[in-house]
This record gives C-alpha cells, sequence and structure tokens, in this order.
C-alpha cells in the first residue's frame, strides 16, 4: 500500500471494492468527511458546488471527498479553496473520466495521484491462498465474506447499474453487459475489437468505445506490445485483463467446451498482472508495463521496463518445466541481453536454466518487490 502523502492534496482512484473509503477513514481520521454517495449532501451539491466551502468548519486543514467523480464540478470550488485558503483535499473516485472534462488535467498538478489495487499477496501475508485468489479474486470483500461468488455477482451488476446506467455511459445496458461477457473470453490474450464487434452485432466504433468505458472505469487495461529497439518483426494488438482474477471469472460465461485449464490460465496470469501493477505504483517504481509478442507468436506475459532495469515475466501452470516452455524468453534475453527473466509455475523447486530464474508462483509473487526493486540499482 502506498503512504498517505502529507503534504500536498491527492486523488486516489480505483475500481470500486478496492477500498478507497476503508483507506481514507482510517488515515484521514478527524478531517471533514463528505461522501457523494450520499443522497442529501450529492444532492446539494450537485445543484450549488460552491456551497462545498460551507460544509469545512473554519480553520480546516484537510478535507476528505469520497467519490468526488459523481460531482466532477466541485474540482473548481476545490481549486479554489487550495489557492485561496490553503486547504488540502483528499478525494477518492473510481472513474476520472468526468473530472478530466472540468478538472483542468486534474488541479493542474495541485494535486497527486494515487491508485489503489486488490489486496497483494503481502497484505494478506498468511492468509494468502492460492486457491481462493484463483477462485474468487483478491477484492477485499470478497476474503471477508462467507460467499465471495454472491458478492462478485452482485459487484458486476453494481457496476452495470450504478456506474454505466446511471453516469449514462452508454443508453444500451444490456448491450453492453452482453461486451461484458464476449470481453472476457479475451482476457489475457491479444485484443481484436473487430471479431468482438462483430459477434457483439455493433460496429467496431461502438466496441471500442465500450472499451474505453471499462478502462476509464479502471476495469480493465489494454497492454502494449513492447517494442522498444525490437530486432524482429513485432505483433502490433494490445493484450486485454480485467483488473481482478474474481471479477473476470464473475464476468465470464462457462460452457461444455470451457476446460478448467483454460480459465485458470487467465486467472493465474491475471493474478500476476495485478500484483505486477500494485507492486510498481505503491512503491513509485516507475516501470512501463507491457507484454512481447512477435509476428512468429512468440509470446511473454509482461514486460516492465523503466530506469532500474528490464524484466520480462512468464507463467506456466504446469509443475514441471519443459524446454519449450523457455522457448520465448531464451529469444527475448538473445535480444535484450540487460534484462531478467522469471518464469513462475506450479512446481515446488526453485532452479535457474539459462539466467532465467524459475520460481513456484507463491514463492515468486512474493519476491517480485525485490525482483523489481533491486535489479539494475
Amino acid at each position: 500500500m502506498f503512504e498517505r502523502p502529507t503534504q500536498r492534496s491527492f486523488f486516489v482512484f480505483g475500481p470500486r471494492g478496492t477500498g478507497k473509503s476503508s483507506w481514507l477513514k482510517q488515515h484521514m481520521q478527524g478531517c471533514p468527511y463528505i461522501d457523494l454517495l450520499d443522497d442529501e449532501i450529492y444532492r446539494q451539491l450537485v445543484a450549488r458546488p460552491e456551497s462545498l466551502r460551507h460544509l469545512i468548519p473554519p480553520k480546516t486543514e484537510w478535507v476528505v471527498i469520497d467519490e468526488v467523480q459523481r460531482v466532477p464540478e466541485l474540482l473548481n470550488e476545490v481549486h479554489r479553496l487550495i489557492e485561496s485558503e490553503n486547504v488540502r483535499f483528499a478525494m477518492s473516485g473510481s472513474s476520472a473520466r468526468k473530472l478530466k472534462k472540468v478538472g483542468t488535467n486534474l488541479l493542474a498538478g495541485r494535486a497527486i495521484t494515487k491508485f489503489m489495487y486488490p489486496l497483494t499477496t503481502h497484505e494478506l501475508g498468511s492468509d494468502f491462498a492460492l486457491d481462493k485468489a484463483l477462485t474468487l479474486g483478491m477484492l477485499p470483500e470478497v476474503w471477508d465474506s462467507e460467499d465471495g461468488e454472491q458478492y462478485l455477482q452482485s459487484y458486476v451488476t453494481t457496476y452495470l447499474k450504478e456506474e454505466v446506467q446511471q453516469e449514462g455511459l452508454t443508453r444500451n445496458v444490456g448491450t453492453f453487459a452482453r461486451f461484458l461477457e464476449i470481453a472476457s473470453l479475451s482476457q489475457a490474450t491479444p485484443l481484436n475489437v473487430s471479431n468482438i464487434a462483430s459477434d457483439l452485432g455493433v460496429d467496431s466504433k461502438t466496441a471500442e468505445n465500450y472499451f474505453t468505458i471499462l478502462e476509464d472505469l479502471l476495469l480493465a487495461v489494454r497492454l502494449p506490445v513492447f517494442s522498444k529497439h525490437a530486432q524482429r518483426e513485432m505483433y502490433k494488438r494490445p493484450k486485454f485483463l480485467f483488473f481482478d482474477t474474481g471479477v473476470y471469472r464473475a464476468i465470464r460465461p462457462r460452457g461444455p467446451l470451457d476446460t478448467p485449464e483454460l480459465i485458470d490460465g487467465a486467472a493465474l496470469e491475471t493474478i500476476l498482472f495485478q500484483e505486477l501493477r500494485a507492486i510498481n505504483d505503491y512503491y513509485d517504481l516507475g516501470y512501463d508495463l507491457s507484454y512481447w509478442r512477435t509476428r512468429s507468436k512468440l509470446e511473454i506475459d509482461f514486460i516492465l521496463y523503466g530506469e532500474r532495469g528490464l524484466h520480462a515475466f512468464e507463467v506456466k501452470r504446469a509443475a514441471t518445466i519443459r524446454s519449450k516452455d523457455l522457448k520465448a524468453l531464451r529469444e527475448f534475453l538473445k535480444d535484450y541481453p540487460i534484462g531478467q527473466a522469471t518464469l513462475l509455475y506450479g512446481g515446488s523447486k526453485k532452479q535457474w536454466i539459462d539466467d532465467i530464474a524459475i520460481l513456484p508462483f507463491e514463492e515468486g509473487l512474493l519476491g517480485l518487490r525485490d525482483i523489481l526493486g533491486n535489479h539494475g540499482q
């Protein structure tokens, strides 16, 4: 988890359910707390955003605004109060889509932006269980709930109702719901928007807009192909991932042709993706996250590139590693000999082959911070 900024106003962005409100209540105790999910406060500030100042006691240093994206016009008043009265704000949101339209690039640098993700293995500690994470993901409520699957189904419905329908992001919620299911079939694979549009029965522009909505709501990411100083012809399409394994599995339809290996493979890759994103942001490591895929279909799940180094990560479900499982990593290291390659797998033995670190999956997850933080120092 990131450290709370103490000198400057800040935003905390993250999908619903990642614990933003709980974190603010814990770390901003005693500060005026403006909850925009409170209907009365919401109606007041929608009608008169300038009335925000009347909700703040004199000589207040910090103010919390939860779910600030519900009233984007508040940012104008926030900006004024920062400048004229030296008030600092801690603001949470599950989307920056509307804020950016009125917020002059989110207060023009006057506020730090932080992101919150599902739980990490370090946060869960001894409570972490890989089988549970593969099935239910790592949202905080899932680990506290007696019925995680029911919570996840409700979570998906809530997003459709509250974020998509009420915010007017699309006129046809039914089509968007079917889009989610079709998109989930592309989890952890290169994305073909035209094919998804065809399956959904809409034009490519509509499908592209739907993917943009997912990204704006922080529900999904499109990872670009790593192509810096490429020595081979590279694939062009990005790879698609929902932000949490449990959410992905709650959305994904299942049929008689779906094998557990197919779904679990994408889920395992998603857990690594979640962990990499969180560690990179929480510890300000500064890596760009991408994946590697050549036209000849050599592929590596994740590439992290930055001042600290170049890292390639591959995931395999199998408990044993065969020579062909290492082919893509070997070829990558030929092109980028300064890189560090790590393969996480379903076995129990740590080993090294051709400068490739092969680690049991859970051990690898727990060691990611050291791998990413130390290399290149």
